[in-house]
């Protein structure tokens, strides 16, 4: 079973981008999933959100 939540170290290998960059995208992320009223955590975003917000294929979960 994969982890269900995906850290800004993750984000940031996905997306090929810098750590920093990747917490600014989980904050984007989180704000959006704050305001429809859901619980969050800091750092981290559900990983089932972050494929579909970018668009990305989840290449763990592929069978």
């Amino acid at each position: 079973m994969s982890k269900l939540m995906i850290n800004a170290e993750e984000v940031a290998e996905i997306m090929d981008c810098s750590v920093r960059d990747g917490y600014k995208l989980i904050k984007e992320m989180i704000d959006e999933i704050n305001v429809k009223g859901y619980i969050t955590r800091a750092g981290r975003v559900p990983r089932k959100y972050f494929y579909e917000r970018t668009g990305l294929e989840d290449q763990e979960g592929a069978s």
